[in-house]
């Protein structure tokens, strides 16, 4: 198997000196600033390995990977019902489309495009003021990666809020269809905060090693989600992870990956590996467009395709 440090130094120096580097999100405010040449990337192996380069140690706004881990807390406080709710069929539509919900009743194809996001929120904020629900997100990630220090960026949060009138629409939506249960304020409230999340590459791959050990947090041995439930987000991920991408992104990569709009992507090479990338600049999609080739590069040069015997 090829040099894991080797591999992202050599994968981080094409990165970087790419001349196309996407667009950022400048739709948020907060997220205009930031520049599109940072590159960063971390993996953690399987047998506790950890290999970061470029800007891994760089804070930045995770968006909607944040969505992977309000699902967990959503599972695991309602279990099944969150699938009342929420599909977990792919959009094949922009991750900000009312056309579908339209269309299907006002119930979103899946947890990872926004109005699904914000369905799943309504269930963790239900019964509760807006900071205890993300505070139970915030917890379940310091838990996950062992640091207390992570916390929400507040101006990318206020940032989301000021200008956040198409989800504020979707959620609006939806409770209409009564997918929506509580405040609509709160839901939001939950969900632009989650999304203002800020964790380096190293903090985010180390959030995401569960997914890869079957549902077990290396750190202390408990088992986050069963085994079962560990696969079926693993299966969303892949199908879903990418928005109206996601078919073109295991295509290319083969790898279930969570991508966001501040540039960052959670990706898992079960049993082997929890990769986070961050390069933020976009696609047109929404996704890393930089991030999505380094996992594209790694995913080849380590054998760790999922489809790839």
């Amino acid at each position: 198997m090829p040099d894991l440090a080797e591999t992202l130094s050599d994968i981080t120096a094409r990165m970087l000196a790419e001349p196309e580097r996407g667009h950022v999100a400048d739709y948020i405010p907060e997220l205009a600033k930031v520049s599109p040449q940072h590159f960063g990337i971390t993996v953690i192996t399987a047998d506790g390995q950890e290999q970061s380069a470029g800007d891994a140690h760089v804070p930045f706004s995770i968006q909607s990977v944040s969505k992977v881990f309000a699902l967990v807390e959503a599972l695991q406080s309602h279990g099944e019902a969150v699938w009342a709710r929420v599909g977990r069929e792919p959009s094949g539509s922009a991750f900000n489309s009312i056309v579908q919900l339209e269309a299907e009743g006002g119930r979103p194809r899946n947890p990872f495009i926004n109005a699904g996001a914000i369905a799943v929120t309504d269930l963790i904020a239900a019964g509760h003021e807006p900071r205890e629900g993300i505070g139970a997100i915030l917890r379940l990630v310091r838990r996950l990666t062992g640091d207390p220090s992570i916390t929400v960026d507040g101006a990318v949060a206020y940032s989301e809020a000021a200008t956040g009138f198409r989800n504020a629409g979707l959620a609006n939506f939806m409770k209409s269809f009564g997918i929506i249960a509580g405040p609509v304020g709160n839901a939001l409230d939950v969900y632009f905060h989650q999304c203002a999340i800020a964790m380096t590459t190293r903090q985010l791959a180390r959030a995401g090693r569960f997914l890869m050990n079957a549902g077990v947090c290396p750190d202390s041995g408990n088992a986050i989600v069963t085994p079962e439930r560990s696969r079926r987000i693993a299966a969303l991920m892949l199908t879903c992870g990418h928005y109206d991408a996601s078919g073109d992104f295991a295509f290319k990569v083969g790898l279930p990956a969570k991508s966001g709009v501040g540039g960052g992507i959670l990706a898992i090479a079960p049993g082997q590996a929890s990769i986070a990338v961050w390069s933020p600049g976009l696609s047109p999609q929404g996704n890393s467009l930089l991030g999505t080739q380094a996992l594209e590069d790694l995913s080849r040069a380590m054998g760790w395709n999922v489809f790839q015997p």
